[in-house]
């Protein structure tokens, strides 16, 4: 391979990504639940919670060049889109697709584990930030420096398996003042633990945080691709 070759095929590879699927659905959770959606789904994660419903797109998926990714989300004629995993910010380039969505003039969410640094991701994205509960099985994975960096533009969530991670839970968003800066979630794990109970616990305590359901998983019983 001659230079000018070599450097086209390295300049090919920096704009490609390995995508799972792109799909059009209604946001299931977080602040824009309800809205028509794009999901972006970039493969990889390199945790493993117990929960995890996604764990299809742990390995496989296609390299896709980032121009072809935003014309996919174009076509389907929304402004919201969401990008998401497996872990996305595992894969480096996912900094260079947001930026793009946004330039696109999409509504841009970024649904992360938080166990990788956010402080790169474009300003205009809405960044959801899953803190892990210890009925996670992955709360060592937690990065606690993301915290700082968190506005009123982004929104942090809870997965809550357990009587236990429910005080863990209520115990973080206090410590860290966490409702003060951003929108704070908290859900049942499902099949773990009774949304009703939950829903019980937070208003007992009059947390200040936003119970939700995964609007997806009543609708269509989380089926991939939905």
């Amino acid at each position: 391979m001659n230079a000018v070759s070599s450097d086209a095929a390295a300049a090919s590879t920096a704009d490609r990504l390995r995508i799972t699927e792109i799909f059009l659905s209604l946001q299931g959770e977080a602040r824009d639940a309800g809205w028509p959606t794009v999901f972006v789904r970039l493969t990889g994660c390199p945790l493993r919670c117990q929960y995890c419903d996604t764990a299809y797109a742990f390995h496989g998926g296609e390299w896709r060049d980032i121009d072809a990714i935003v014309a996919e989300v174009q076509a389907h004629g929304v402004r919201h889109v969401c990008v998401t995993g497996g872990e996305p910010l595992a894969q480096k380039r996912c900094l260079q697709l947001l930026s793009r969505l946004c330039d696109a003039g999409f509504v841009v969410s970024l649904e992360t584990s938080g166990a990788i640094d956010i402080a790169h991701v474009d300003p205009r994205v809405s960044r959801v930030l899953d803190i892990k509960t210890p009925g996670s099985a992955e709360v060592h994975r937690n990065r606690w420096e993301n915290l700082a960096l968190l506005t009123p533009h982004d929104q942090v969530k809870f997965v809550v398996c357990s009587r236990v991670d429910y005080e863990w839970s209520r115990d973080i968003l206090l410590q860290y003042r966490l409702h003060q800066c951003c929108d704070v979630l908290f859900s049942p794990s499902k099949s773990e633990l009774s949304p009703t109970e939950l829903a019980d616990w937070i208003v007992a305590d009059r947390l200040p945080v936003k119970f939700q359901l995964q609007l997806h998983k009543l609708l269509w019983n989380d089926e991939p691709g939905r």
